[in-house]
């Protein structure tokens, strides 16, 4: 039995009265009245190498990021307790989809769209690693969209310890990541800086690009409040323009509470559970 089977299956018999981040697969033999749901700021995305290999070439991206079906990798291996991505920040953060519709952000993605290639035999490695329970699914899900496609897919699965070092440096030409939208600091920006600029310290796409960088610039200096969350999302539009990486889902905190638990934080960044609050009749 996995590490996380025995949580759910510790709820089931009533061994722990409180249990985290319970597998989407476990979800379904739970009673449905113990378990909540909460939209956490964390993104399932297939970052491209936009320096080398096949996705070095913007229409190749293209073609990728139009072979992948959302809908129905947040069906079959999210069992529908996911949120479809329609750009890199989710529900969590509210403010987001309505400034999808603006202007600013529409002639953003316009700017730099790329017909998608016709592809046939173009191989390509996806990366991706098992400590996260549902991401050995999307792998095999996405080999399949994008061999449909006309890719030909080689995947490589490990450990996130043993295969992080070989993602950061570009040996992957696409590489699937749970990724936390808002780090330390709970803004955005600091994400957008460390995966997307050409200084970036996670820079799993090997993306540099001097107009984003400038975007991504601008967000970081723009006053707290509207104009900062305009510029984020013009940073976004620019990201997702260029395909340097795809947002495939958003997922939920999928927590576990036994009849009479009250008081236990339903945090969607994951830092709390257990409060002074909390309590067991």
């Amino acid at each position: 039995m996995s590490v996380e089977q025995a949580r759910a299956a510790a709820l089931r018999t009533g061994t722990a009265q409180v249990v985290e981040a319970i597998p989407v697969g476990q979800v379904s033999l739970i009673d449905p009245a113990l378990v909540h749901e909460v939209p956490m700021p964390r993104t399932n995305t297939l970052y491209l190498n936009t320096e080398s290999g096949p996705f070095a070439d913007p229409a190749v991206r293209a073609a990728a990021a139009a072979a992948i079906q959302r809908a129905s990798i947040v069906e079959t291996v999210y069992e529908g307790r996911a949120d479809v991505a329609a750009g890199l920040l989710g529900p969590a953060m509210p403010w987001a989809s309505p400034l999808r519709d603006g202007t600013a952000y529409r002639d953003e993605l316009a700017a730099h769209a790329t017909a998608p290639a016709k592809v046939d035999g173009v191989r390509i490695s996806l990366g991706t690693f098992t400590d996260r329970a549902e991401l050995p699914e999307v792998a095999v899900q996405l080999e399949q969209q994008l061999e449909a496609a006309g890719f030909v897919v080689e995947q490589d699965v490990r450990e996130y310890q043993f295969i992080e070092a070989d993602a950061l440096d570009g040996a992957f030409d696409a590489f699937i990541l749970s990724r936390a939208t808002v780090i330390d600091s709970g803004d955005p920006v600091a994400y957008l800086a460390s995966d997307f600029s050409c200084a970036g310290t996670f820079n799993l796409s090997q993306f540099c690009d001097a107009e984003v960088d400038a975007l991504i610039d601008a967000a970081s200096q723009a006053p707290a409040g509207d104009q900062r969350r305009s510029a984020i999302m013009q940073a976004e539009a620019a990201i997702l323009s260029r395909n340097a990486a795809i947002p495939m889902l958003h997922e939920r905190v999928i927590q576990g509470e036994a009849a009479g638990v009250t008081g236990v934080d339903r945090d969607p960044r994951e830092r709390t559970l257990i409060t002074v609050t909390s309590t067991i009749k």
